[in-house]
């Protein structure tokens, strides 16, 4: 095993060959360096991406933040090298290390992925491979760490399941602590006569430590799972193979949220977003049907005016950033946020600043909020209707009538916003070409809009990615829209835009979504074929540099495996998916009801007005009682919505 010193000897010899050697040296302002003899528990919190976008991953900072305030444990980072590093790392026989320290992750106890999205998995074994720890779970013993996942994308955790030994479902403030606590414990019992820590050094070993995690709730530990398939190729059940393995994994919260980390790394390069994010809230009550983290982060929740201000106040403090985001699914939303703003503008009047507010609704309060931190506000205005006919707007469930949209973009461009961006999905549930052509025609009368007010300098910048139905939402019975169905619809749309030098277009290639779709809605066979894509040389699959679509056709092949069973494949309305056995604690019957509701263009009020008795609250009623305040922003269930059950014959509902 390599040493500090030994890595640092040797990346000075090759720091100077690669493109960015800041992303490898670790050292920035506000990194916690902990002395590692005295920590009981060494954790290696990993983004498996390239330094410049996962050193601002919020949910990283939280749990590097949460464990460091531990006397008896430690957190450092570490990130995937871009391909000229890790070339020259395997020449040089470099093992990947933590930037703290320069220890090689093999040294460490407990390595934490944080997987937000699935075009991250081939990188997540690059990263085990690189740091010379066994890719599959089955081929470590005792003396490799514990390798565990969360984030978004493991809801559905089984295309990942031969590689991480344990997943935390949901939130992980609280279960981090359970975890590490559970290995101290663990440790303890297993002292030698000398009274010093026993190395765990056999797969039995590491197999009761496993047995221990699968008591502790919102964790996953895939190998006591077993999946039985139909003859259709679908699943007939993922069940327990050990007692102490529960049917159903619910999904884990906090019921308050924590303080917000303050002291956040300052990067000594530049990178995606050198800023402050403050989260003011958790969650969102939309139900917006297309959309994964509105499903699977209910409960709202929402921290104080005082909090986010004092937060954002001392973190603006110890990192000198110049921009501030206050970060939720949907900003609007926030109980005060009027009162936010404003208090955030006195905080910061006078001092440069800039300050923004994603995830805006499409209404004139939105600009009445921009325009409240016109000193501190940024060059452009950022909408998402997603959809740009009123019919499409219905199935998704994000209704705005076309002239509540113009009205406010047309508010954006007269208050002196040059620049609006506008997110579109193409691919949608029932979408027609009519309803793409919608799209550059909504375009077309913004820009014409913000003309007759502004001039000729404004701008439209419109974004349009590609549906994929996921995990936990009312659209997991849909199938994605074809390759040239994508293709067509897209060339309608730069036929139509691409006309005017003010509107500039973007889109999501065909073969990133099905890459996508592939790994968001796979089962346990996907394994096999991560594994070998892999294996022949896929990672980085979210970029330009590493797209290898015929190297995951081949991996398919190889494995006899159709890609089109996982993407163009209408699910049956009884059909049991590959994450039955994982919930965020909203019911299998409730998405398929929102799901009925879509093909008849019926919508949902927002759930802050009426309870539509999506599970939530029964599932997390003794937290609530428990954790009693104004917090908690989710109604009591009304009798109306009561009536509005309906009972389906779902398996596993």
């Amino acid at each position: 095993m390599f040493t500090p010193d030994q890595i640092e000897a040797k990346l000075e010899r090759i720091l100077l060959k690669v493109e960015r050697p800041g992303r490898y040296v670790g050292g920035e302002l506000n990194s916690t360096i902990k002395d590692w003899d005295k920590a009981q528990t060494r954790v290696a919190f990993v983004f498996p991406d390239v330094y410049d976008i996962g050193v601002s991953n919020v949910g990283l900072k939280v749990l590097y933040d949460q464990v460091n305030q531990r006397e008896d444990a430690l957190a450092e980072r570490a990130y995937s090298p871009w391909f000229d590093m890790e070339a020259l790392m395997r020449e040089h026989g470099i093992p990947l290390y933590a930037l703290e320290s320069k220890r090689p992750l093999a040294c460490f106890d407990l390595i934490g992925f944080s997987l937000p999205y699935e075009t991250l998995y081939t990188n997540a074994l690059n990263i085990l491979d690189l740091a010379g720890i066994p890719v599959r779970s089955a081929e470590r013993d005792g003396s490799h760490p514990i390798i565990i996942a969360g984030g978004h994308s493991t809801t559905n955790p089984e295309p990942m399941h031969a590689f991480i030994d344990a997943f935390v479902i949901g939130e992980g403030e609280e279960v981090i602590h359970d975890i590490i606590d559970t290995m101290q414990e663990f440790k303890r019992k297993r002292k030698d006569e000398r009274g010093e820590f026993f190395h765990l050094s056999s797969i039995d070993a590491r197999d009761t430590l496993l047995r221990s995690l699968v008591n502790i709730s919102g964790v996953y530990v895939p190998r006591f799972y077993e999946t039985s398939y139909m003859e259709d190729g679908t699943v007939a059940v993922t069940e327990p193979v050990i007692a102490e393995a529960p049917k159903m994994v619910n999904k884990r919260i906090v019921a308050k949220l924590p303080p917000p980390p303050i002291k956040f790394i300052v990067p000594n390069i530049d990178v995606v977003h050198n800023r402050v994010s403050v989260e003011i809230m958790r969650g969102c009550t939309r139900g917006c049907r297309f959309c994964q983290a509105g499903m699977i982060t209910r409960p709202v929740r929402e921290r104080s005016i005082e909090e986010v201000v004092e937060a954002a106040d001392a973190a603006i403090r110890s990192t000198g950033f110049e921009e501030l985001a206050l970060m939720s699914l949907s900003s609007s939303d926030y109980t005060y946020i009027k009162d936010l703003v404003d208090a955030i503008s006195k905080r910061f009047e006078g001092r440069k600043l800039t300050v923004s507010l994603p995830s805006l609704r499409i209404e004139s309060v939105s600009v009445d909020l921009m325009e409240k931190l016109k000193q501190h506000r940024s060059g452009g205005f950022t909408l998402a209707p997603e959809a740009a006919s009123e019919r499409m707007r219905r199935i998704i469930n994000k209704f705005i009538p076309d002239e509540e949209i113009l009205n406010t973009t047309r508010e954006i461009y007269s208050r002196g916003w040059t620049t609006i961006k506008l997110y579109f999905m193409i691919g949608h549930p029932s979408e027609t070409i009519e309803d793409v052509q919608a799209i550059a025609d909504l375009c077309k009368k913004v820009i014409a809009e913000g003309r007759k007010v502004a001039g000729w300098k404004v701008k439209l910048n419109a974004g349009v990615s590609t549906f994929v139905p996921k995990p936990q939402t009312p659209f997991q019975w849909v199938s994605c829209d074809t390759r040239d169905n994508i293709l067509e619809k897209q060339a309608l749309l730069k036929r139509e835009l691409m006309k005017d030098k003010n509107i500039k277009l973007s889109w999501t290639k065909p073969e990133d979504t099905l890459v996508e779709a592939w790994l968001s809605r796979g089962d346990r066979r996907m394994a096999d074929v991560i594994y070998t894509a892999w294996e022949k040389g896929a990672k980085f699959d979210a970029w330009e540099e590493g797209r290898k679509y015929d190297t995951w056709m081949e991996a398919f092949n190889e494995h006899g495996l159709d890609p089109a069973f996982y993407t163009y494949r209408q699910r049956r309305t009884d059909e049991v998916f590959p994450w039955e056995h994982i919930t965020a604690a909203v019911r299998k019957n409730f998405l398929f009801q929102d799901f009925r509701m879509s093909l008849e263009g019926q919508i949902r009020v927002d759930c802050r007005l009426n309870c539509f008795a999506c599970g939530i609250l029964p599932t997390f009623a003794n937290l609530r009682r428990e954790n009693p305040g104004e917090g908690w922003k989710c109604p009591e269930v009304k009798s109306p919505a009561r009536k509005m059950e309906i009972e389906l014959p779902l398996v596993g509902d």
